[in-house]
């Protein structure tokens, strides 16, 4: 357990257990955003381009909701900032019941929204709060660890909740606003849960903990240069961007990939097929994940993985049948531990900048809002393969931040006073 005890003697694996519940969380809500965009295609008759703004209401809530998120966070602790990202995760989705009555696209684009707001907080805060529950060099470890949990919330949540959307024929294809009808049961199930969470947390011991390097520049007063001048913090955002981007991208057209691409496929099949298949392949990419940035330089594992996924994704638009699909599923095993792994890498060092420079990663997550409209006008357009050259593009920049890392980050630090060991060097 020494990766869960901090330099005091405090065991705190108790406190990171409860907070993994969060990423399961958010992994469950995101998972099931991802089968709404053939949802609303088949109920509403809109097009692909349309439909991509449901991961646009879902990511521009990250964007805005980001930095308050920090302030949330730095005025009432990690605790209190966790509990207001709960109640506002809770209110967006009892949001769903009223809006399955109304029964248009705008009510469910706005409960999407508020739900997002929520976790945005719970990202911005439960992020950067697993790397300091422990030792500072296992940090990346731990935040994979953590993440496995939200893989499994994505394998969970196309499951559970295609089983009411998609509803009794199993194709998604009644054409009927009905067909909406049982749309508001897996979101009331999700605002019950949380209820029961906002009260565990209430009850629950979640220490302040600052981070290291945080302590020890306010102690020593050490001056540090401004984060727009810290070359692998302002990369890893672009690089944080663009890699939700092709991740998003991905994931909101699976299913119609598939179907355009593999005969007889249908909705239903290509639904169970994301949620067992392609989460199953991005849940086990983390839980292996976790071990690789243990035994690898993160850098090194994160360039890697980005040049593979680009290869992959390039299969994946060239279609070539089977191929093609395979590729298609290959990416979300190599996907997995790029979010976390960007985020540990880009934190590296920020000291009393690290809250600051937490908001804006989770704030470049709205790289999520920009892939799939576009993707989308393309498919309109061309065909989906075609659509995939979006991914493309964003994994070679990720692979080059990856490989761009160890000389960013040692040019950062080399005009601030060495204090702390720094891992992966």
């Amino acid at each position: 357990m020494k990766m869960f005890t901090t330099q005091d003697g405090k065991n705190l694996f108790v406190t990171f257990a409860l907070v993994t519940t969060l990423f399961l969380l958010w992994g469950f809500c995101n998972g099931m955003i991802d089968i709404l965009n053939k949802h609303f295609q088949n109920t509403l008759h809109i097009t692909k381009f349309q439909s991509g703004f449901v991961q646009f209401a879902n990511y521009l809530a990250y964007f805005l909701m980001a930095i308050p998120a920090g302030l949330l966070a730095k005025k009432f602790g990690y605790k209190g900032g966790i509990i207001i990202g709960l109640v506002l995760i809770a209110a967006g989705a009892f949001w769903f019941i009223p809006a399955t009555k109304i029964g248009t696209y705008w009510a469910f684009l706005t409960g999407l929204f508020i739900l997002a707001t929520g976790m945005t907080c719970l990202e911005t805060i439960a992020n950067p709060y697993a790397t300091v529950l422990g030792p500072p060099e296992s940090g990346a470890t731990r935040i994979n660890m953590a993440q496995t949990f939200n893989g499994l919330g994505w394998i969970l949540g196309p499951v559970v909740g295609g089983y009411f959307v998609f509803g009794g024929s199993g194709e998604g294809a009644a054409a009927a606003p009905a067909s909406n009808a049982g749309l508001y049961i897996p979101y009331m199930g999700v605002g019950i849960v949380v209820t029961i969470l906002i009260i565990v947390f209430a009850i629950a011991y979640i220490p302040d903990i600052h981070n290291e390097e945080e302590v020890k520049d306010e102690v020593v007063g050490k001056s540090v240069k401004p984060l727009w001048q810290r070359h692998h913090f302002t990369l890893g955002v672009l690089a944080q961007f663009l890699y939700v981007a092709a991740q998003t991208g991905i994931f909101s057209f699976f299913i119609n990939y598939l179907v355009e691409n593999v005969h007889g496929m249908t909705d239903s099949r290509a639904k169970n097929l994301l949620g067992v298949g392609g989460f199953g392949l991005f849940m086990f990419g983390r839980f292996c994940g976790s071990f690789v940035v243990g035994l690898m330089k993160p850098q090194k594992a994160l360039a890697i993985y980005a040049s593979i996924c680009f290869v992959l994704s390039l299969l994946a638009m060239a279609g070539l049948g089977m191929v093609g699909v395979v590729a298609l599923f290959g990416t979300f095993f190599f996907m997995s531990i790029m979010f976390p792994t960007i985020f540990a890498l880009s934190i590296r060092g920020l000291g009393e900048h690290t809250k600051l420079g937490s908001s804006l990663l989770v704030m470049s997550i709205v790289g999520g809002a920009i892939a799939p409209p576009v993707m989308g006008l393309i498919a309109d357009h061309f065909s989906m393969k075609v659509g995939f050259a979006i991914p493309v593009v964003c994994f070679i920049v990720v692979a080059a931040y990856g490989m761009l890392w160890k000389k960013l980050e040692g040019k950062d630090a080399g005009s601030d006073e060495p204090f702390v060991l720094r891992p992966g060097h």
